[in-house]
């Protein structure tokens, strides 16, 4: 991974969405937390709810890299 990543696989789910307010979105789109059936855990990693929902790591860690270095927490 190069020096410019924000979002690794064994990042807590919290930390996550602290490094950028639209994780959350990402995380619904691939049905992780947003819905009664697919409940995360905050404290749980990227790679450990990858994994309980079949969700591929890479896809889901290459989407919120694509999300806008502007709009991130740490620079607001």
């Amino acid at each position: 991974m190069s020096a410019d990543c924000r979002f690794t696989a064994d990042m807590s789910v919290a930390d996550a969405m602290q490094v950028h307010p639209k994780a959350r979105e990402v995380f619904a789109a691939f049905h992780l937390g947003g819905c009664a059936h697919c409940h995360i855990s905050a404290f749980e990693t990227i790679e450990q709810v990858c994994n309980a929902y079949g969700v591929e790591v890479a896809l889901l860690l290459e989407v919120l890299e694509g999300l806008p270095k502007e709009e991130t927490s740490e620079e607001n």
